[in-house]
Order: structure tokens, then sequence, then C-alpha cells
């Protein structure tokens, strides 16, 4: 699809140019030449205002146009010039060059490949103006040659100017598309900022009563010693104190950028461990084999596979299903981990935006994944989801192998 301007552009244009003809070909027969022949070209220019009537009808209200229609908006520019040059001399017409300007808006408006398509066409309009020129552009003189480089020139300024247009056109496409996706970029690092400021600050604020928690849980237990209610507390409170120094050595790693090499053994070792230690109810269909090589990685790699975990069993939740099934691929330089559910599924139009940005939608805004593909992204890596075609989601990770020529600092591992 193409940008509604590039029409509007080129509707203006016609406007001027059907204005331009409408006054100076009436007063070019009256003032210069009797013989141009204005009353011919009456059905030519008729028939050109009723389809510029009909195309400003057409994309008056459009926000985009399609480029078959665009394509089609500059084949008709070339033929209405072809037939009024073909009315008004041939490639004898003082104003032949107009022939280049459909190739100019084939270049800020279409493809490489339909800008070569209008740019043959222009120079086949130019061949049949050629040769079908009158018998009196040659009297008294042999003009050929002189034609023949007219027609040479034609073809080379058409080539030149299809080749400098089209890549201006692609160079200015592709900085915007560029600036598009750091602006993109650019939001994203805001919105995980903001996440990691604010997560910072609730992480701070919660140590205060949990310490005052813990030592009310301690003052109880000493004073009510056989109370079962007391005792299972104990639990709890150990694991919220438990969670709240795993954020800190997570914020002191990345705040250092400790990094550390891990065997895909050890990674697959750690992750199945721990979908276990945290979701005892789920089962996880996990083939152990033997998988070579070792990435480099930081603390946060494990909590962004356990956010996918995590997504993988509420969706199982919404089915009544407790069974994950999780696969391992290495192939070359490249680790592939596969998680599937047996969930609903994702729905179509949240599939290509979820993990990019926060995305509102009936379960939430995407945050866990937004920042798991946030982490797998920095460690050079990718997150792809889709639908099995039986049913529930994948989740496919890839990340990249450590190289054999690679040096890296060991941080304990």
């Amino acid at each position: 699809m193409r940008r509604a301007s590039a029409i509007q552009r080129l509707l203006v244009f016609r406007t001027f140019a059907l204005a331009a003809l409408a006054i100076l070909l009436p007063a070019a027969e009256f003032f210069i030449d009797p013989e141009i022949g204005y009353p011919a070209l009456i059905p030519i220019i008729t028939l050109m205002i009723v389809f510029h009537i009909f195309s400003l009808i057409r994309y008056r209200d459009k926000t985009m146009i399609s480029t078959p229609a665009m394509l089609g908006q500059v084949i008709s520019d070339l033929l209405f010039l072809t037939l009024i040059l073909n009315s008004t001399g041939g490639a004898t017409n003082a104003f032949v060059s107009l022939l280049l300007l459909p190739i100019v808006f084939a270049g800020v408006s279409l493809s490489i490949q339909l800008l070569g398509v209008v740019t043959l066409l222009a120079m086949v309009a130019y061949s049949y103006l050629l040769l079908t020129m009158p018998e009196h552009a040659m009297h008294m003189m042999d003009m050929k040659q002189h034609f023949i480089f007219m027609g040479a020139n034609f073809f080379i300024s058409a080539l030149v100017i299809a080749l400098v247009v089209g890549a201006m056109a692609k160079m200015i496409a592709d900085r915007e598309r560029l600036m598009a996706q750091q602006r993109e970029e650019q939001l994203r690092q805001e919105q995980l900022l903001a996440l990691g400021s604010a997560s910072a600050q609730v992480t701070h604020q919660l140590a205060t009563p949990l310490s005052h928690l813990q030592l009310l849980f301690d003052e109880l237990r000493e004073s009510y010693p056989n109370e079962p209610v007391i005792e299972e507390m104990a639990q709890p409170l150990a694991q919220s104190s438990k969670h709240l120094e795993y954020f800190r050595s997570l914020a002191q790693a990345i705040r250092e950028g400790r990094s550390e090499r891990m065997t895909v053994n050890e990674l697959l070792s750690e992750l199945t461990d721990a979908v276990l230690l945290h979701f005892p109810e789920q089962t996880l269909d996990y083939r152990h084999t033997e998988h070579p090589g070792a990435i480099v990685c930081d603390a946060m790699l494990l909590p962004a596979l356990l956010n996918l975990v995590q997504n993988a069993v509420q969706a199982n939740e919404l089915q009544g299903a407790n069974r994950l099934e999780l696969s391992c691929l290495v192939m070359g330089n490249t680790l592939s981990l596969t998680l599937r559910d047996f969930g609903p599924g994702i729905e179509e139009h949240n599939l290509a935006h979820l993990g990019d940005g926060l995305q509102k939608s009936e379960s939430g805004l995407g945050m866990a994944l937004m920042l798991s593909n946030a982490t797998f992204e920095r460690l050079g890596g990718h997150l792809t989801l889709s639908n099995h075609p039986e049913g529930g989601a994948l989740a496919r990770v890839t990340l990249n192998l450590e190289q054999e020529n690679e040096t890296i600092t060991d941080s304990g591992r």
C-alpha cells in the first residue's frame, strides 16, 4: 500500500496540467500556429477531464491507495500525454520531453520493478511517436539522423531519471523506515526504563514492611511456639525474603554488567528445575539429551524464560490443561528453545506485536513478554510467537551460541 500523499500530489499536478492545456492550446492555435489542430484534441482532453474527476471522487477521502491503483494512474497519464503529442506533431513537438514526467512520479510512488515498467512504456511511447511522425517533418532536408539522436537522447534521459529518482526515493524510504524503527525502539526503551524504575521503587518499598513482618513473626513464634497458624507463616515469609534478595542480586548484576558462560545443558537443567519448583502442578514434557555448545548470558536470562513459562501456565489454566512441552534444537551457532502450551492460543491480531511493547489485551498488557523479549534481544537473540496447528501457542527463543574463538570470563559456573 502507498501513502495517500503520492496520489494527492499526482492529482494536484494533473489539475494544473489540465488547466494549462485548456488555456494554452487555444491561445497557441490563435496566436502562433492555426494548424495545431486544437479541435482534434477536444475528445482527448474531455476524456482526460472525465478520468481526472473520477479519480478525484474515488481518492478524495482515501488515506491509503493500492500499488495497482497508483500504477494505473501513472500509466493513464502516460497514455493521455502520448495521445496529445501524437495529435500535435508527435516527436517533433517541443514538449515531447513531458513523457519523462510519469517516470518521475513512478520513481517516487512505485517500486523499482514497476518504475522499470513505466520507463519501458515511456520509451515505447516515444518510439511510437518517432515512427509515426508526419511526412512534412522531413520536408526539404534529411532529418533522419537528427531524430535518431533525439530518440537516443530521450532514452538516455529516461534511464538516468529512472535510476536517479528511483535511488533517491529508495534512500528516503529507507531513512524514514529507519527513523520509524528508531522511534519505536526509543519508545520501548522508555517503557522498559519506566518499568525498571517502578520495579526498583516497589522492591525498595517492600523491604521495610517485610523486615517488620519478619520481626513480628519471630516474636509471635517465641510467644506461641506451638501455634500452627504462626508456623504456616514461615514459608511465605521465607519465600518473600528470598525473592526480594533475588531481585536485589539481579539488579546488582545488571548494574555491574556481569556476564557468564553457561552451557546449553546447564541452562536446560536450571530451567527444568525452576519449572518444577515454581509450577509443581504442571507436567513438563522434555526429553533430556546432551546438547553441545554454550551461551554468554546474564542473570536475567532464566527469569526471562520463566516469564514465558508463566504465560504458558496461565494459558493452560484457561483450558484446564496441566501439560507443557519443551524442545531444544542446536543448529550450527544457534540455540532454539520452543515452549508449547495447550491453552486457547494467541489472538491473530496480537501475534505480530506481542513482545515489541505494551499491548492491551484481555489478559493484560504483555509486560512480561516485552521484558523477556528485551532480554533476549540484549543477548543477541529473538522471541517468536505463533499458534500450534493442533491448539495452544508456541514461544520460540533463538539465542546465539558462543563462538569457538571467543574468550569469555566465567563468573562462577
